[in-house]
Order: C-alpha cells, then sequence, then structure tokens
C-alpha cells in the first residue's frame, strides 16, 4: 500500500460512497437537456439529485477542491467543468493551486522528464 500525497484526497470506497449524489449528477450533464435544466435552476437541479449541503457548497464554490472534497471524481467532475466552460487543464490547475499556463508547462516539463514525473 502506497502513503498517500500530503493534501490530496484520495478516491477511494470511501469517497465514492460519499460522492455518489455528486458524480451522478455530473454524469447527467452528457445530455444537453441537463445541461440546460441545471443552468436553469441550479438549486432544484442539485435537489433533484439529493446533492448535501456539503455538495451544494461545492457546486456553487465552482472550485475543483472543494468538489473533490464532497466526493467528487474527477471524470465525472469534467463534465460539469464543461458546462462552465472549463476543461480539464482549467481543472488540474486548479486542483494544484497554479494558474492553467503553469500547470501547462509543468506537463509539458512532465513529458520530457524521463522519470514522467509532474
Amino acid at each position: 500500500m502506497c502513503s498517500p500525497i500530503p493534501g490530496t484526497v484520495l478516491f477511494d470506497g470511501h469517497q465514492a460512497i460519499k460522492g455518489y449524489a455528486l458524480n451522478k449528477m455530473c454524469y447527467s450533464f452528457n445530455d444537453a437537456a441537463n445541461r440546460n435544466a441545471f443552468l436553469r435552476d441550479e438549486e432544484a437541479y442539485c435537489a433533484r439529485f439529493g446533492l448535501n449541503a456539503s455538495q451544494r457548497s461545492a457546486i456553487r464554490s465552482r472550485q475543483v477542491r472543494d468538489l473533490i472534497e464532497a466526493g467528487g471524481n474527477v471524470y465525472y467532475l469534467a463534465k460539469f467543468a464543461g458546462i462552465l466552460g472549463l476543461d480539464v487543464q482549467d481543472l488540474g490547475a486548479q486542483q494544484t493551486g497554479m494558474s492553467k499556463d503553469a500547470f501547462k508547462a509543468r506537463l509539458l516539463a512532465a513529458a520530457h522528464d524521463e522519470t514522467g514525473v509532474l
């Protein structure tokens, strides 16, 4: 078993259960009608999926770290980010506390590094 990286939320069984409603809602954004319904009435849409207070607060914050803490899985959160006009690099930048340009530079540097370590 490997030790966790400081400051990192490990998406394990506990987090999966904790974030089930949030991730289910984000998955629903595969359908354009659902994205539009969310944009029309965000609170009602969150209620429809049974998000708890922590998850609703994380949705309102639009911060990836808050969403992950609330049980979000980055692959499902990417669907939510798309509604906001964000891409996966935006999510990575938020997760690391970096600007998007700095995050992209870090990815490129890791790609050229033999170890591939970010």
